[in-house]
């Protein structure tokens, strides 16, 4: 028998642990003519209970059968035909790190840190170009090159990150995308097994995750299950004629058939099937291939890379990007393998719709109509996000500003789980909060402090604590997307440090510390109830509350002072209470009346 294995180009997942509930597992075998082969499997514990051709004939898929009394080590896999020497190729079962429910996912005790890689802190110059790569060049100059950010940037950084309060980090995707142009963002993954070797190497990753554990701060990973890459090692000799959809036409060199973004088609019951088949199968841009989760290898392929990769580096959490554009029952299916092995576990999804109808749909424990159960536990809320500005901007009225906001959270009757959904001022796809609020320092305070006071688990993009904008280009990705000051030599401003920066940003700073760090400890604000009241006068009180434990919240939109008149919140039993002003290390008895001196916020505390 060979030992030699050259012919096998690669076996996925690359290895894999005992100890799972679900012991099956399924590999995808490559390398020139295996399809040819049989298999077989020498090892204690282990079965293979089924060997699938696919219609290349560079693949085999193998169903194994883990039993419960399988021992970790190596096991062989052979590969036998006639004429030919055998292949014999060591795989690896790994025992588990940690128990399933060590694994702890992100939750509203949580405040979390958005980062886009590229664009947060050059830690490892050494890595910004990989020659073997499509796209070489380096160029911070241009919103849509490189500019080398990576995750030794991000591991110099925790440290920044832990001291601001913040308790989770999301890097947007880490994997490689060898696309010819604008891979910075990760969206575009040409191997679901690789880190882009641009941001590092697979042990960064693990440090990275592992250092955050230290400093208490969890690791959420973003996922992308509807789409590849163009450039992707499997385009170009794909498994199955449907492994992705259009499959025809692309082979055939058409026009690629791109998806009408009718996200509602998941819940429309009067949707044609025109719509619905758009939606599902077209492609998200013409770079990014449309997969079909309809194909049930690639179905497994994809929830067991999810799974890979939260054992592998021992995640706080998933985010997965584009939520409603796969098949949603295989959604739905993935979701519950990933909470049934990891009960403790979070999942967020983006469904970027500001109907809070089509975004509670997909939470799970929704009652929906057609009885859809989707397993996720958090949703993002794009419905809040918009009110939220919305209502800071507006001039206040009848219908218009703070009243938006009292209606919006009252959406919250519909929601399964509002506590469970993510709210946040921006992202990495949407005008900085600072831009959206027309450069108004104020307003971009009230925005972040509802964020951190409301029921749910928030969200800050990186920058947003010292006031980073794209004023000069709105809608402009690559500027939404700016470098952090003072994430690569030689940057004249500092932000890590505050060297260079200017009085007003340092406030800003400040201000998200403190707001973060106060929320860290609130249990009031964790898993407290909500009583809101409605806005008078510009003025908007909202209240958390848990036992006697009393946060409360004050927006005030009135440029000049304004009185307060207190007894309207008799029932929150506030009369003659002392109370904390947090940002401003105050004491204050509330009585009759409060006079607040200026536009902003008040937040107060028992």
């Amino acid at each position: 028998m060979s030992v030699a294995h050259a012919q096998i180009e690669r076996v996925e997942p690359p290895n894999w642990w005992v100890g799972f509930r679900d012991t099956s597992l399924q590999l995808l075998v490559r390398g020139v003519g295996i399809g040819d082969y049989s298999a077989t499997v020498m090892a204690e514990g282990v079965s293979l209970k089924g060997s699938h051709r696919a219609d290349s004939p560079n693949y085999l898929f193998l169903d194994l059968s883990l039993s419960k009394e399988t021992p970790p080590g190596e096991i062989h896999l052979v590969f036998s035909k006639a004429g030919t020497p055998d292949i014999n190729f060591p795989f690896p079962l790994k025992a588990r790190q940690f128990e399933p429910e060590e694994y702890i996912g992100f939750s509203s005790e949580d405040a979390i840190y958005l980062i886009t890689p590229d664009r947060f802190a050059n830690g490892d110059p050494a890595n910004d170009i990989d020659p073997t790569l499509q796209e070489k060049k380096i160029d911070r100059k241009d919103d849509y090159a490189r500019h080398g950010g990576d995750i030794r940037g991000m591991i110099e950084h925790l440290d920044y990150i832990a001291d601001l309060g913040f308790t989770a980090i999301w890097p947007s995707p880490l994997l490689i995308n060898d696309m010819p142009r604008e891979s910075y963002h990760g969206y575009a993954i040409t191997d679901y097994y690789r880190v882009d070797p641009r941001f590092g190497t697979l042990d960064d990753y693990k440090e990275l995750v592992s250092k955050a554990r230290e400093r208490g701060i969890k690791v959420i990973m973003d996922q992308v299950n509807n789409h590849c890459g163009l450039a992707h090692w499997w385009m170009k000799d794909l498994p199955f004629k449907d492994w992705i959809h259009y499959q025809d036409g692309f082979e055939e060199g058409r026009d690629i058939t791109v998806t009408n973004h009718r996200r509602t088609v998941n819940q429309d019951m009067y949707a044609s099937d025109y719509d619905r088949e758009l939606m599902d199968n077209g492609w998200f841009v013409p770079s990014m291939p449309d997969l079909n989760q309809d194909n049930p290898f690639l179905a497994k392929y994809l929830i067991q890379n999810s799974l890979w990769w939260i054992e592998t580096l021992g995640l706080g959490g998933i985010r997965q990007d584009t939520y409603p554009y796969p098949e949603k029952h295989f959604m739905a299916r993935w979701a519950e393998r990933i909470m049934t092995e990891y009960p403790s576990f979070s999942i967020v999804g983006e469904e970027w719709s500001y109907n809070p109808l089509v975004v509670g749909y997909w939470q799970r424990g929704a009652r929906n109509r057609d009885g859809y159960e989707s397993h996720l536990r958090c949703t993002m809320d794009f419905p809040l996000q918009q009110i939220l500005v919305d209502a800071l901007s507006e001039e206040e009225n009848w219908n218009t500003g703070l009243i938006k906001l009292y209606e919006g959270l009252a959406n919250d009757f519909h929601y399964a789980s509002p506590q469970d959904m993510m709210l946040f001022g921006d992202n990495h796809d949407m005008d900085r909060l600072y831009t959206q609020l027309g450069e108004d320092e104020v307003l971009t305070r009230m925005a972040l402090a509802f964020i951190m006071v409301a029921p749910r688990i928030p969200q800050v993009y990186y920058g947003t604590e010292i006031l980073m904008g794209n004023t000069d280009k709105p809608g402009d990705h690559g500027r939404i997307r700016t470098d952090f000051p003072g994430g690569w030599q030689g940057d004249r401003i500092n932000a890590f440090t505050g060297k260079g920066l200017s009085a007003k940003k340092k406030n800003m700073q400040e201000f998200v510390r403190k707001l973060a760090r106060f929320r860290k400890g609130q249990m009031a604000i964790h898993e407290g109830k909500t009583k809101h009241f409605s806005p008078e006068n510009g003025v908007y009180v909202l209240f958390r509350y848990l036992n006697e434990k009393k946060v409360v919240l004050i927006l005030n939109k009135n440029d000049n002072p304004i009185t307060l008149p207190l007894g309207r919140f008799a029932e929150m039993n506030i009369s003659g209470q002392q109370f904390t002003d947090v940002l401003k290390d105050r004491n204050i008895e509330l009585n009759e009346v409060l006079i607040l001196e200026e536009k902003g916020i008040l937040l107060l505390t028992n």
